[in-house]
């Protein structure tokens, strides 16, 4: 199943590569798509609204009995992205090359189900085409960008810190915009990902003191757990960056296996200044070899010490980004995942990722009535000379496997009385296994006494 997943997203890789390769950007293409939340909609007057147009759907008992057109994929763009923005229509235009692969790779193996093209600049290519269903207020907040498929095969693992500015220049709109970075900032992290969160005004605090100094796996419910403190922030006194950033050198410095991912660091400095640019700091804790990147992004509409920001940002392998406003955050934040991705971009390595055992409504329908799977992704890349060495990452194509396919592939009575089938990622996730909840739960791969009591009921 796994070499089977790897020949068709390769296939899809490489497809969506050559078609970028072979495409001229243009700023002023007009080009006319299904958008797949505003298929088979008409105006008052009988027409097929713009971006809308007919679109075939039959109920297909391979996919839950949801309503698909298996002869074209379609075109899902979250609110907060605008359809119609060029690097939109040329991407999309361009993925267009996926379509015959898609339908090809399903016609050679009826057992797929959802086939997919993430691109990173927001819009997600979907296989076979559906009808989006919004949130009751009209908004579609998914973005693929944010899925854990996207961000695992998109980046390597990594240690995050985030450090926020909670002085008093940071009170109402500022605090708000904070927050939400910091949110969607922890929304980017997965299963594979450490990370922490420090406040500091004239002193430097925990947001979790039971997380102090150390780094926790970004699983949901430390992610879920951060954002509940995180709202619960308040501003006061004078802030001081420097005593904040120096906790956040000595935890990434300090960092030994199984309490990160040894990999990629970074630290996130949200404020809304610096009086200074803390050149004695990154002296100190991170030059010259500079493992530590540090992003930085400045809060509100003051401009005056951006010129500090920036140098932080920019003498750190970092990068820097101005948030001015609450529909700002999403694709500021997002900026940050390109830069940590370039390395593999340059060097193309195109690693293909399982993610953990999950359930999921990605579309607000029981599309996958609710059954455990793990969706299967490999990275695309940009392969122009002109721009390889900048490591542009296009996008993640992947597909869903439930389960239950995987489990198939052993049925038990070829297993004896007692045997049962388990499956682990190489990351330590319990893929399958009989008593598989839906729970994701992290092994020691080194005890063998891990897998034996694997066999006792939960």
């Amino acid at each position: 199943l796994l070499t089977t997943s790897h020949v068709y997203l390769q296939r899809l890789a490489d497809t969506a590569e050559d078609a970028d390769l072979y495409h001229e950007f243009n700023a002023t293409l007009q080009f006319d798509y299904y958008n797949a939340m505003l298929i088979n909609t008409m105006d008052d007057e009988g027409n097929s609204i713009d971006l809308g147009g007919e679109f075939p759907l039959e109920e297909n008992e391979h996919f839950n009995k949801l309503s698909v057109n298996t002869l074209q994929s379609d075109i899902q763009v979250p609110t907060n992205v605008y359809n119609k923005d060029p690097d939109i229509l040329n991407g999309v235009y361009m993925s267009e090359a996926l379509n015959d692969v898609f339908i090809n790779n399903f016609q050679k193996d009826p057992t797929l189900t959802w086939q997919y093209f993430g691109s990173s600049t927001g819009f997600f290519r979907l296989y076979p085409g559906i009808k989006w269903t919004p949130d009751p207020n009209g908004v579609v907040a998914f973005d693929c960008r944010n899925r854990n498929w996207y961000i695992q095969a998109a980046t390597s693992p990594k240690d995050i810190i985030i450090v926020v500015d909670v002085s008093g220049s940071m009170k109402g709109l500022k605090m708000t915009i904070a927050k939400h970075t910091i949110n969607t900032i922890l929304d980017t992290l997965g299963e594979n990902d450490f990370v922490n969160v420090i406040a500091y005004t004239d002193y430097v605090r925990y947001v979790e003191p039971c997380f102090k100094g150390t780094l926790v796996q970004a699983d949901l419910d430390n992610r879920e757990h951060f954002k509940l403190l995180v709202n619960e922030l308040q501003v006061k006194g004078e802030g001081e960056v420097k005593k904040a950033m120096k906790e956040a050198f000595k935890i990434l410095n300090e960092v030994t296996n199984g309490q990160g991912s040894l990999c990629n660091q970074a630290i996130m400095l949200i404020t809304d200044g610096a009086m200074e640019d803390f050149q004695t700091v990154f002296e100190e804790f991170n030059w010259p070899e500079k493992k530590v990147r540090v992003f930085t992004y400045l809060i509100g509409r003051d401009m005056t010490f951006s010129d500090n920001v920036k140098w932080i940002a920019c003498n750190n392998k970092g990068y820097y980004t101005h948030i001015n406003t609450l529909a700002d955050v999403q694709e500021n934040v997002m900026e940050y995942l390109h830069v940590l991705s370039r390395p593999m971009v340059i060097n193309h390595d195109h690693d293909i990722i399982w993610t953990e055992a999950y359930m999921d409504t990605l579309f607000n329908t029981m599309a996958h009535s609710l059954l455990l799977m793990t969706s299967v992704a490999m990275p695309v890349f940009s392969k122009k000379k002109e721009t390889l060495s900048h490591g542009i990452l296009l996008g993640v194509v992947g597909t869903d496997v439930p389960l239950i396919e995987v489990m198939m592939l052993a049925p038990i009575y070829k297993l004896g009385s007692h045997g049962y089938a388990f499956l682990i990622t190489n990351n330590g996730y319990i893929l399958a296994h009989p008593d598989l909840r839906p729970l994701v739960r992290a092994i020691d791969l080194s005890s063998l006494e891990t897998y034996f009591n694997l066999g006792e009921k939960q």
